[in-house]
């Protein structure tokens, strides 16, 4: 039992906030600082903590932000941790935010709304996992018919794809089965208790509920939607405006810290540790369970972004349509 509840208390301590340099991590944004004359002083970055978006967390550990930034004016990097996407897209949407890394997929439902912002990069593809409570049995996706399944809110790559997914085999994602709404903190708590009986979750949650012997992996996002992108690095629509050089320095730097976590998976792991306070020995071992990847070029994920507004009309969570063009901005990119 104490091994369980350790692994719980690391797992919900990863809103614990760390200073690192002249930049700090906080949870609440205040409102985005400007310099003199509309002059850019202090940048917002919104993440989440997850596998998914450690070339974020490797940069900010590093001091890339620092280092690059400083000669164009930008004296602090704000790092803000959310959930999961869904808060952290209205942040965005409020104006708190200058750049963020998020799931595709609430991303688009954040720009059918009136978000001003565009994908500038990706950041990885596939790595999430369903995990089945420990006792029950698997076999098909039959087996989940009647269970209740923790994942994250409505409109995030993981409602998107659990809920497409279960179309696809058969099941009514309303009727067969309960879906649940939770962060990774309050889901992972959840089925380690037994008050849910799935959970559908981004890395490294999944190796952080199988290591606490609660749960086993069952079916990879890359098994229910081969390719897919998860997430990606968002600029808002101001930044790109009116300072397209910070923007492009931004991108230069999350291409870095990709090619470095490519190459050095235990210092990334360690700079996870020391943003979430999950332990480097679970952030490693998910690492090698999980089936995504680590990317940068926003080119390659251009059709499964705009799958995904389709599967967003599909399910009723969008009215607009939406095309590439008003999703992804890959001018940037085109530049490096």
């Amino acid at each position: 039992m104490k091994h369980v509840w350790l692994i719980v208390s690391l797992f919900l301590m990863t809103g614990l906030v760390l200073l690192c340099g002249c930049t700090g991590t906080q949870k609440n944004p205040a409102a985005p600082v400007q310099g003199a004359a509309g002059e850019k002083s202090v940048l917002n970055i919104g993440y989440q903590p997850s596998t998914h978006q450690m070339a974020f967390m490797t940069a900010y550990s590093k001091g890339m932000y620092n280092e690059t930034l400083a000669p164009l004016g930008i004296k602090e990097v704000k790092a803000y941790s959310f959930p999961t996407g869904a808060p952290e897209m209205q942040a965005m949407l409020a104006g708190d935010l200058d750049f963020a890394y998020v799931g595709a997929a609430p991303f688009v439902t954040a720009v059918a709304t009136g978000l001003d912002g565009k994908i500038i990069a990706a950041a990885q593809t596939q790595g999430s996992s369903v995990v089945l409570k420990s006792g029950l049995n698997y076999t098909s996706p039959a087996d989940l018919k009647g269970l209740t399944i923790a994942t994250f809110p409505a409109g995030t790559i993981q409602d998107t794809i659990l809920r497409t997914w279960l179309k696809k085999q058969g099941l009514d994602p309303e009727k067969d089965v309960k879906i649940v709404a939770m962060g990774p903190g309050d889901a992972t708590t959840a089925i380690m208790a037994g008050k849910v009986d799935a959970v559908f979750l981004p890395a490294p949650s999944p190796t952080t509920i199988e290591e606490a012997g609660a749960g086993k992996i069952i079916v990879q996002s890359g098994e229910m939607e081969p390719n897919h992108v998860c997430c990606v690095l968002v600029a808002s629509g101001k930044m790109i405006r009116e300072h397209p050089d910070i923007v492009t320095e931004v991108l230069k730097i999350h291409e870095k810290a990709t090619k470095y976590n490519q190459e050095n998976w235990e210092e990334a792991a360690q700079y996870m540790e020391q943003m979430t306070a999950m332990n480097t020995s679970v952030i490693m071992k998910s690492l090698h369970e999980w089936d995504g990847a680590w990317v940068s070029d926003p080119n390659i994920i251009a059709d499964s972004v705009t799958s995904y507004a389709q599967d967003q009309a599909a399910l009723g969570y969008i009215k607009t349509p939406l095309s590439g063009d008003d999703l992804i901005d890959t001018s940037f990119w085109a530049k490096l």
